[in-house]
């Protein structure tokens, strides 16, 4: 029996999430926001036969004081559509997520640029479905609170429904282009939606055909029980917060076995936690680089940081007394859980956690090509994944070391393929193409 096969994507909004990323000696401080770099990152990870490059977005700067928002080189960055449809003239065979807010952004909006995108990179699309953590987001849109958390997921499950129902808006053989009889489509194979729901109105149909894919690839991120729920019931792929490998094969289960009691194959979905790599010729030296990154980060940065996750302003507590009790907010609540989570298990002082949080305080693995190779084939082996959402500690240095050094030692393994299986991101992931609701094949 064939080993099972690991899944990558490539995190690259921004395109480190470490804070120091942009001041780590030889590298790029502008790669977040300049073309030209972003081109040779994408290539590169091509070459190296990653599932994806996945961008995630934010619709507004990040809510934090001036102070640390001012060290952020995160502050500017391409709006993921136009980014996107141009990487995808310059790339093959590589997957092109983006974030779609279904708080924020209107169904027709998301249905119409996700079918462009798809069908302008020959079927390599993928929709990321996000409530929107950030409330600040809502200030940006004529609004001054941000939707309640278990509200915004009943609005995104509609969402859902409503945009692959427009995305099945033609059957895939309904544009004839008759020359002849002059007859460009079939009315008969033209579905109108006319949606109405409890909190979207829809008529449809689409103006574009059918996406090359049937709909592009549906990824979730977040574990929150909400979030679990509906990637249980929609999700193609998901994106987690790394944590231990017991968490990773508890998510694992859960998730997966939400999917069976609803009748849905546990193999359609890709379980991919986030995981900050740094790769290193001796596990010392590896360390020794993580160590640097950390040193870049300022405190001001790292406290405002922990602030956003923790969902509250850190800003006064003690740095070197323990984490209060954080009360219930409107925040992401999985990201804040595992802020507390780690903060009680390692008795870590405000200090010590904002400096994690301020670097990165998820998954990481941190050493040379074989123990980082070692912990992700034992994380694919034993369910705790089905691949990982790769981060890279810096530009072009850790994105090239992860290529050359890592990804042969997969493939020798034989748990990475070597070739592309196919031109579309469904190909890639094995995930079957959707039949089309209103029309039979």
């Amino acid at each position: 029996m064939a080993p099972r096969q690991l899944k990558l994507g490539a995190f690259m909004r921004p395109v480190s999430i470490h804070t120091g990323a942009w001041r780590y000696p030889g590298a790029w401080p502008d790669a977040n926001f300049n073309f030209a770099h972003l081109k040779q990152l994408i290539r590169k990870l091509e070459a190296g036969k990653f599932d994806a490059f996945f961008m995630a977005d934010h619709l507004a700067v990040l809510n934090m004081p001036i102070n640390a928002l001012k060290r952020s080189h995160t502050v500017t960055s391409f709006e993921p559509f136009t980014l996107l449809s141009a990487l995808s003239a310059v790339t093959e065979n590589i997957g092109l997520i983006a974030t779609g807010s279904t708080t924020f952004d209107e169904p027709y909006h998301v249905a119409r640029r996700f079918a462009s995108l798809d069908h302008i990179s020959g079927g390599r699309a993928g929709w990321n479905i996000v409530t929107t953590s950030n409330p600040d987001a809502a200030l940006n849109f004529g609004l001054d609170d941000h939707m309640e958390h278990a509200e915004r997921y009943k609005r995104a499950r509609e969402f859902y429904d409503v945009v692959t129902g427009l995305w099945d808006s033609f059957a895939d053989d309904a544009f004839v282009r008759d020359v002849e009889s002059g007859l460009f489509f079939e009315p008969e194979k033209m579905h109108v939606l006319d949606h109405k729901g409890k909190y979207l109105k829809v008529r449809g149909p689409l103006n574009i055909a059918r996406p090359v894919q049937g709909w592009p690839v549906i990824v979730q991120a977040g574990a929150s029980e909400d979030g679990k729920q509906l990637a249980a019931e929609t999700a193609e792929a998901v994106f987690t917060g790394g944590g231990s490998l017991t968490d990773g094969k508890t998510l694992y289960a859960d998730i997966k076995g939400r999917m069976e009691k609803i009748g849905r194959n546990p193999e359609h979905l890709k379980i991919l936690p986030g995981a900050f790599v740094v790769v290193g010729d001796s596990v010392e030296e590896a360390k020794e680089k993580r160590a640097l990154l950390d040193s870049k980060v300022h405190y001001e940065s790292a406290i405002a940081s922990l602030s956003v996750i923790l969902g509250t302003d850190a800003s006064g507590f003690d740095p070197d007394g323990p984490l209060p009790p954080i009360p219930e907010t409107n925040a992401s609540k999985s990201g804040r859980q595992r802020l507390v989570d780690v903060a009680a298990r390692d008795k870590l002082t405000i200090r010590q956690l904002a400096q994690r949080v301020g670097g990165y305080g998820g998954l990481a693995f941190v050493g040379t090509a074989t123990t980082i190779a070692d912990q992700m084939q034992e994380w694919l082996e034993s369910r705790g994944s089905d691949g990982f959402n790769i981060m890279f500690p810096f530009l072009p240095a850790g994105l090239d070391d992860f290529v050359d050094k890592v990804i042969p030692e997969l493939q020798r393994r034989g748990i990475f393929r070597r070739e592309y299986e196919g031109p579309t991101l469904r190909d890639n992931l094995g995930l079957p193409r959707p039949k089309n609701r209103f029309f039979a094949s």
